[in-house]
């Protein structure tokens, strides 16, 4: 969904830049939910407000719960199908390419300085090798940025000459 998502609210729309959809998919990665959702629900209301968040979401989400709604009910019948099978199987893997797809294209917009090279690799080995929550990780992160962002702030301050 997500390149979906920026290349029809981004490229073909325009209603939102790749830095703001960069910033939608991080806070959708905080709030509780799926990011896609979560991040159609800040477009529309950066476009149109309460009416347009909710609409945006009752747009993303209606699709999805009338194919579950009718695989519920022959889900029986599914599982016993080996095409069935077979073709989850494609499926699973054509969602990892894209997935794959999506983090190369994230790490090319956001990964522009060694720091944030820095922040990535670090979380990146923190979330595989320890078991912290991914919302601590987020916070570290964040945290971190800020930091970095205030101390190149000031060191750039000094050399203008600004008090």
């Amino acid at each position: 969904m997500l390149p979906m998502l920026e290349r029809e609210l981004v490229q073909r729309r325009k209603w939102v830049t790749e830095e703001e959809i960069l910033d939608f998919y991080a806070i959708g990665q905080c709030t509780p939910g799926i990011i896609a959702v979560n991040t159609a629900t800040f477009v529309g209301y950066k476009k149109e407000k309460i009416l347009g968040g909710i609409f945006a979401t009752l747009g993303m989400i209606s699709p999805s719960i009338i194919v579950i709604s009718l695989v519920a009910a022959f889900f029986e019948m599914f599982l016993s199908n080996k095409w069935f099978a077979h073709a989850l199987m494609g499926v699973r893997s054509v969602v990892c390419a894209m997935l794959i797809n999506t983090i190369i294209n994230l790490g090319q917009k956001c990964l522009k300085n060694a720091y944030s090279w820095i922040i990535c690799v670090i979380i990146l080995i923190l979330g595989f090798f320890t078991k912290i929550p991914t919302v601590v990780l987020v916070l570290m992160a964040a945290a971190v940025g800020i930091a970095f962002n205030e101390i190149k702030f000031r060191r750039d301050e000094k050399k203008i000459g600004v008090r």
